[in-house]
């Protein structure tokens, strides 16, 4: 398997201009006749003479230079690659080739879902399509023609404006697309099937009118409206945020049901895996119309960071999607809850991206090689590309950062750029050195900042220590210091800020004491508020102190954080008892501190939903050497239980208190929802016939998604007739809805009843179970691998071997997927003996498989060998 550097990247020897292209559809035998417009690039090293183009798994037909057909002397070609000799320096190509859209079970380049035909192409899929140079730094602009069976395919999209269209012999039609915008391969799309358009209209801040048009099948026509809201909020967002106006006369969604990845950006077409685009309240949670704004905000925002500006090379894919991700989670952030959307940010890179960091798939957010570059759509690349991006922010203010941004694209727009340019127009921008976050693109690894402090009473100061220190790896330099930005607040006694200590402290050295004046009182330091920077922080705190910050501290993440930081804690102690065979006891101190949140008037209820939440198994698991899974699993119940317990009738006053409103998809509504249903979890957790009867109750009535998700995940981890009942009940009532289905198999993957293993395989027989959709697989393959710790980790290892079945069953199917499943095997090492021997027999068996894909083979043998 060839591995590719960033140190060996070269400009392409030719550009491309145009590109004309003419589908000739039928699911069977699709023919594309493409016209290409290229030149030598004269920013290129010397000519080979040789032009060579990108394929896989392409069947050429004919091939014409400047208009003359060549002979099989003048090129060489095979599925992978065209090579044609003697080019001169401006040129027209023309080339067909016949490509099989039903038998394209990678979902990659052009295929059809359920009788549509849509296309994938970033990060190499166009080149499945027909030969080009299909790689980021060439960009040209493309024009389309799109001919089908009318009956069976009356719409026909692509990118950009809809220019001409006509009828053919045979009942068959076409439409002309232009896009006037240069832009890669990678951005390309077709989109052809009997589909219906959800319509609006946006008029930007110049006073244009753009079309808005969301096209689904004809059965899915009324969960539209949130999708065309959140596009609607996204793209004035952008206007009187950044000063971003859309460039298009139409802005298109198309949602597919046989997807790889969450949506696509192309250009003025994107689409999108229906879970991000279809939502009513009985058929979508809460979060589910989070998630749909989310996603709609980010692949809208990628038309400025991202197409308008692309990257130069895949090494920098985290310049457009770690800064994309970053403008949607500050977009969230202004719809919902900045305090909540801060908080599901970091949990979501805690648990999946410092896991990454710490495992042997290590990478900075700018890799310096790669096998497969869809292995590297990471959680590093993404969440912590993000985090990066907002160091800037941090260290500029929200105007610095704007103007940052704003010369960036100024200066780079129809351009591909890298990391590198955008650190530069940062600093042009703002007259400012930031040289040194280079480090943060380069360095892999969560880096560790070490906290002590020491109060002067008698000079009214206070001392405060910041050590940073970074993962070494071997045959790496060692890691040079990183510019960490630190949010720092001092409290005082009565829970209130000491006046001026609210400070953001640049640590850019080993090692720093930075001194605060005018502190007359012994303060509690509030450390990295709002997660400041994607660090580990480890300072020595007593839990009084932890309580004090979870009453008191005035920065709402840092709030919750001191009470994750609490019960971290104590369930850590918990593992430990529990290992050495003690019996367990719950500190009454985190009993009390729960009741002191509950009770407390100020907070609403998404805040107090997340701060009466337990870290995950997975996250204490990433403090534990080695990971004992099921005494994890023994203390996080038995606490679960003990706070159940011992405040049961503040959770039946919680309860009672939330359940009387309305289904509306409004703050309040949902607020109320989340705490009503954390409190439900605590009560059914007693396993009492009267708590158990809440959830039953609520599972019949329920007439929201939310309520009825949040009733039969508690249900489901019982061992009872309520939970078969439940389950019988959901599938016949939802069978016909794909992703609420998608739910019941997901639940169902991470039960935490004894037969939950047991119940997995038999789903994974079940006549709606299809590995080949990737929302399925996921669902239930990856639910269970990675959400599921205490079964997946069960000591006979059946269930390594089960789940690495079906990695070498789905990898001969769509090898993008296989290999995100079979990353659930990563952590390996980190496990007590027995399990990490079987985890890596179940890699080394996956390994020896004749004809497995560079897709898992590059994310096995890095886990086994790193």
């Amino acid at each position: 398997m060839e591995r590719i550097y960033r140190k060996d990247y070269r400009p392409s020897e030719f550009l491309i201009d145009t590109i004309d292209l003419l589908f000739e559809l039928d699911p069977a035998e699709t023919i594309v006749k493409t016209k290409m417009q290229l030149r030598r690039n004269p920013q290129a090293e010397a000519a080979t003479g040789q032009l060579l183009l990108h394929g896989d798994e392409l069947e050429l037909r004919a091939v014409w230079l400047d208009g003359a057909r060549l002979d099989g002397g003048r090129f060489e070609a095979d599925a992978q690659s065209l090579r044609i000799h003697d080019v001169p320096d401006r040129f027209e190509l023309a080339m067909e080739v016949a490509i099989r859209p039903s038998e394209n079970t990678k979902l990659m380049g052009l295929y059809t879902s359920s009788g549509t035909f849509c296309t994938q192409c970033e990060a190499e899929g166009f080149r499945r399509i027909t030969y080009s140079l299909d790689r980021p730094d060439v960009m040209a602009r493309f024009a389309a023609r799109i001919e089908a069976d009318r009956a069976k395919y009356p719409v026909l999209l692509s990118n950009g404006n809809r220019v001409a269209a006509g009828e053919l012999p045979g009942g068959r039609h076409w439409v002309q697309w232009e896009d006037p915008f240069p832009k890669p391969s990678y951005l390309f799309a077709l989109v052809a099937g009997d589909l219906v358009s959800h319509e609006g209209a946006f008029t930007t801040s110049s006073g244009r009118e753009v079309a808005l048009e969301i096209w689904v099948e004809p059965a899915n026509s009324d969960k539209c409206e949130h999708a065309l809201a959140s596009l609607r909020a996204a793209m004035r967002w952008d206007e009187e945020r950044y000063g971003l106006e859309y460039d298009l006369d139409v802005y298109m969604i198309v949602a597919v049901d046989d997807f790889n990845m969450g949506a696509m950006e192309n250009k003025g077409l994107n689409v999108f895996n229906s879970k991000y685009v279809l939502a009513k309240p009985s058929t979508a949670t809460d979060d589910d119309y989070e998630g749909i704004e989310g996603v709609v905000a980010h692949e809208y925002f990628h038309n400025w960071t991202g197409n308008r500006v692309t990257c130069r090379d895949w090494f920098q894919l985290t310049l457009k999607e770690g800064l994309t991700v970053f403008r949607d989670q500050e977009f969230s952030a202004d719809m919902t809850s900045p305090a909540v959307q801060r908080i599901k940010d970091v949990t979501r890179l805690r648990t999946a991206q410092f896991a990454e960091d710490a495992g042997p798939l290590a990478h900075p957010i700018r890799p310096e090689s790669y096998i497969e570059m869809n292995n590297f759509y990471t959680a590093t690349v993404y969440e912590k590309g993000a985090e990066v991006v907002r160091l800037y922010q941090t260290l500029l203010g929200r105007e610095g950062f704007r103007k940052g941004l704003r010369r960036y694209l100024e200066r780079h727009d129809g351009c591909a750029a890298t990391c590198d340019d955008f650190r530069q127009a940062m600093a042009d921008a703002n007259d400012v050195d930031l040289s040194q976050l280079e480090r943060w693109y380069a360095q892999a690894g969560t880096p560790v900042v070490r906290a002590s402090g020491a109060w002067d009473e008698a000079a009214g100061t206070y001392a405060l220590t910041l050590a940073q220190s970074q993962r070494v790896f071997a045959d790496e330099p060692k890691p040079r210091p990183l510019c960490i930005p630190i949010r720092v607040g001092l409290v005082g006694a009565e829970g209130e800020d000491i006046p001026g200590t609210d400070r953001t402290l640049e640590l850019s050295e080993d090692e720093q004491t930075f001194t605060f004046e005018n502190v007359r009182e012994r303060p509690v330091p509030s450390i990295a508020r709002g997660f400041s920077a994607p660090i580990r922080l480890e300072i020595e705190r007593g839990r009084d102190e932890l309580a004090f910050l979870m009453a008191h501290d005035s920065e709402p993440f840092n709030r919750w954080e001191a009470g994750q930081t609490f019960s971290k804690g104590v369930l850590l102690e918990l593992v430990g008892r529990d290992l050495e065979g003690g019996e367990l006891e719950l500190d009454p101190a985190l009993v009390h501190a729960f009741r002191k949140v509950l009770s407390d008037a100020r907070l609403d209820g998404s805040i107090k939903a997340l701060t009466l939440s337990l870290p995950s198994e997975e996250l204490l698991s990433q403090e534990l050497s080695p990971v004992h899974p099921d005494a994890v699993h023994r203390a996080r119940s038995f606490v679960v239980r003990e706070l159940g317990a011992a405040l049961r009738e503040d959770w039946m006053s919680t309860y009672a208190q939330n359940s009387r409103g309305t289904d509306a998809i409004d703050k309040a509504q949902v607020a109320r929802r989340r705490l009503k249903n954390r409190a439900l979890r605590y009560l059914v957790a007693l396993e009492e016939p009267d708590t158990i009867a809440l959830a039953v109750e609520q599972f019949r009535t329920a007439t929201s998604m939310t309520d009825y998700e949040a009733a039969y995940s508690t249900l489901i981890d019982l061992d009872s007739p309520e939970t078969d009942r439940a389950t019988a009940e959901f599938y016949e009532r939802w069978r016909g809805e794909p992703l609420v289905l998608d739910k019941w198999f997901r639940i169902q993957a991470m039960s935490s009843s004894p037969g939950a293993f047991e119940r997995v395989v038999a789903l994974s027989h079940h006549p709606d179970f299809n590995l080949a959709n990737p929302n399925r697989a996921r669902s239930l393959l990856f639910a269970f691998a990675s959400g599921n710790p205490v079964a997946f980790h069960r000591p006979d290892g059946e269930a390594y071997r089960f789940v690495a079945d079906r990695v070498v069953e789905l990898d001969a199917i769509n090898p993008q997927v296989a290999s995100r499943i079979v990353s659930s095997f990563n952590q390996w090492k980190r496990f007590e003996p027995s399990r990490a021997s079987s985890m890596k027999a179940e890699l080394e068996r996956i390994a020896s498989r004749p004809g497995i894909s560079k897709d898992v083979m590059e994310i096995v043998e890095r886990a086994v060998e790193r």
